[in-house]
């Protein structure tokens, strides 16, 4: 209802709608209203109406404005194409990931290029791959996710082949240290050694070792499920311990356990990327960034080769990414060494066999440091459940 002011008593009265006049209940003035005055009144009282309203409007903008500067918790939703996934809940169906990303800070094995790693892995599989938001999993040091410790990781990996179903696509991604050490079952390894992965913790709480990783995500694959492994560590050329790989060529050379262990799957299939050969070491590197960004070679190059060929309007295929992860390694000046004229010439099982002979002179000789044993130069490698044709496109 609207309101009048009495000049005389200087008292507020209510204007009824339809009134021609009112009387002042302080001076009892009997005031006629003409159609201009109400209307004046009227007036003012809309602009008035109207302020009000604008003032709630210039709020609540502040209010969502503060609410995009804060970190989001449980009970607000998650900024937009931000990774939700909770390490205790039930993943979804169709596309999911665990991505995991090891700085070691404030460790005398500090890296530097993980976390950044970590982000431009998440914006691939969310932008260019559309996987939803509440299906990618991360473990990091960082940005208020779940640390990346044994305990996290390895039931980050149960989580990611919980409920699988045919149809689902599932992405691994690593990026930390990577190790070696002898076989925990004889004759499991061609070259006597299991690969490794480091978490956060691994000096309190050990590693985790390729046996049961290839236990925890590629046995229980069923038919129709896909799953690609992205490892960004030193010594990860077998840490699926896949039966097949790929080499330069594109051809499949068997790397089954000479023990005759089954390392396959339940019909689904495993493809793994990895950052180089088992005796080899990955490198962090800020050449492949204009702001001379730190990141891990291999993940830069994997993904730059997915980009550029997506701006292009064109679809890669595996041996299309192996070539350009290869080239720009190569490009950079990562390639090279004592070794190098060696790989090309022989056959990848006789380089596992000369590392195995080095090692035992090792054992002889322990005094001697085991550095001179890797190769050095990173060359990314191809694993697989399964052979196939590496012209086939890759998708996810």
């Amino acid at each position: 209802m609207e309101a009048l002011s009495c000049k005389r008593s200087k008292q507020t009265s209510s204007l009824p709608p339809s009134a021609q006049s009112i009387r002042c209940l302080g001076c009892q003035t009997l005031h006629s209203l003409s159609t201009a005055t109400g209307d004046a009144a009227r007036s003012t009282t809309q602009e008035f109406r109207l302020d009000i309203s604008k003032k709630k409007t210039e709020a609540k903008d502040l209010c969502r404005s503060l609410r995009r500067k804060l970190p989001f918790n449980t009970t607000t939703p998650p900024p937009q194409n931000t990774p939700c996934a909770s390490l205790r809940g039930e993943p979804r169906p169709g596309r999911r990931a665990l991505v995991c990303g090891v700085s070691y800070k404030k460790q005398k094995h500090e890296l530097k290029g993980s976390a950044l790693d970590v982000s431009k892995m998440s914006a691939l599989l969310l932008d260019n791959f559309r996987f939803p938001q509440e299906s990618v999993l991360v473990l990091a040091e960082e940005d208020g996710h779940p640390p990346p410790t044994r305990e996290n990781i390895e039931e980050g990996l149960r989580w990611l082949v919980r409920g699988i179903r045919p149809g689902d696509s599932l992405v691994f991604y690593f990026s930390g240290h990577g190790k070696r050490q002898r076989e925990e079952v004889a004759g499991d390894e061609i070259d006597g050694f299991d690969e490794t992965i480091c978490p956060v913790d691994f000096e309190e709480n050990g590693m985790i070792v390729d046996n049961f990783i290839n236990r925890a995500i590629v046995r229980p694959l069923v038919p129709g499920v896909t799953l690609h492994a992205i490892i960004d560590s030193c010594h990860s050329g077998t840490i699926l311990d896949l039966p097949y790989v790929c080499d330069a060529r594109g051809e499949w050379e068997d790397n089954s356990p000479p023990s005759g262990a089954y390392k396959g799957t339940k019909g689904g299939k495993a493809i793994c990327f990895s950052a180089c050969e088992d005796f080899q070491l990955a490198a962090d590197t800020t050449l492949f960034s204009s702001d001379k960004e730190m990141t891990g070679a291999m993940t830069i190059t994997f993904i730059n080769a997915i980009k550029e060929s997506q701006e292009r309007n064109e679809k890669i295929s595996y041996k299309g990414i192996m070539d350009a992860m290869r080239h720009s390694i190569k490009q950079a000046g990562k390639s090279g060494g004592i070794f190098a004229g060696i790989r090309r010439r022989f056959h990848r099982r006789i380089l596992q066999v000369l590392t195995l002979s080095f090692m035992k002179i090792l054992d002889c000789f322990p005094q001697f440091s085991c550095g001179f044993l890797v190769i050095d130069f990173q060359d990314p490698l191809l694993s697989s459940t399964e052979k196939f044709n590496t012209s086939t496109h890759f998708s996810l």
